[in-house]
């Protein structure tokens, strides 16, 4: 097998992958991926240690143990164009041997759990909830440039969903891609409301917030609301699951994202202060994880 050219797989002079900084000793098996670089200290104040802590631009890691567990937490940044760096960056440090370029010859599979903050879109989803992504839906269009992008989709699910609403031509064809059951089950509970995500490229008009422009399609969200295919109906908007749920089926990682409804685009309104629900999100993902 051929190595991988430097210009494909750019290695630090430490050892480091690229973006992410890290080297294969730095990485837990169980990753939990946020947003904001801010909250992987709140994430981290949970361990029992911290081992290492990590930063480059908006890629901040920390690894430590929680209850006997060793755990890495990972800031993205916003959006699937950071997640498609972090995810192929965490599986060449798993997969790959960074000294020859050449892929392992044995697979090995990471746990990756996004907690994040989300929107939602049925009005019988109030704020200040946990919603956990059974599937996820891709705006973006990213998992559009890999190989096999059929191959772990939900083709007629995606198809229904562009029919119903009558989807141009002119945005990125949408993806649908379901989680890791194993990660499913590892975090549902009574307090967990399954559901599908969408993840848009955008906070504003991708989402259908109009301030002083008007969106391409402005019924979108009165659509996506009243759409339902054999019983399901789409949830909530964040901006990374489907990628993260695409990349990880793609190279056999186990992936889900949990969100704490911070806002109801349906009843206009919102969480008087979600900080503390996200907090015992988190703390409610740890336990689950560390079992």
């Amino acid at each position: 097998m051929e190595p991988i050219k430097s210009s494909e797989l750019i290695i630090n002079p430490d050892g480091s992958v690229f973006h992410l900084h890290l080297r294969p000793e730095h990485l837990a098996d169980t990753v939990i991926l946020v947003g904001d670089p801010g909250r992987v200290e709140l994430v981290a104040s949970f361990f029992d240690e911290v081992e290492m802590t990590i930063s480059n631009r908006e890629f901040v890691t920390k690894t430590g143990t929680y209850k006997g567990k060793r755990f890495s937490v990972l800031s993205t940044g916003i959006g699937t164009d950071n997640i498609d760096i972090v995810v192929n960056e965490l599986d060449a440090l798993v997969n790959i041997d960074l000294e020859t370029r050449i892929p392992k010859k044995e697979h090995k599979s990471l746990t990756l759990v996004r907690i994040g903050t989300s929107g939602s879109l049925q009005g019988n989803i109030p704020v200040d909830s946990f919603l956990l992504s059974k599937k996820s839906i891709g705006f973006d269009g990213m998992l559009n440039f890999y190989a096999g992008r059929d191959d772990v989709s939900d083709l007629e699910f995606e198809k229904a969903f562009k029919e119903a609403m009558n989807w141009d031509a002119k945005l990125a064809s949408p993806y649908f891609v379901s989680s890791s059951e194993k990660v499913i089950k590892q975090l549902d509970g009574d307090d967990m409301i399954q559901g599908i995500t969408i993840s848009a490229n955008g906070f504003y008009g991708p989402q259908g917030r109009v301030l002083r422009l008007k969106t391409l399609d402005m019924d979108l969200n009165d659509k996506i609301e009243a759409f339902e295919y054999k019983g399901q109906k789409i949830t909530n908007y964040e901006m990374e699951s489907s990628a993260i749920a695409g990349l990880a089926a793609l190279l056999g990682h186990e992936a889900a994202t949990v969100c704490a409804i911070i806002a109801n685009r349906v009843n206009k309104d919102a969480s008087k202060d979600y900080k503390p629900v996200v907090k015992k999100l988190i703390q409610t993902v740890l336990d689950r994880l560390s079992k």
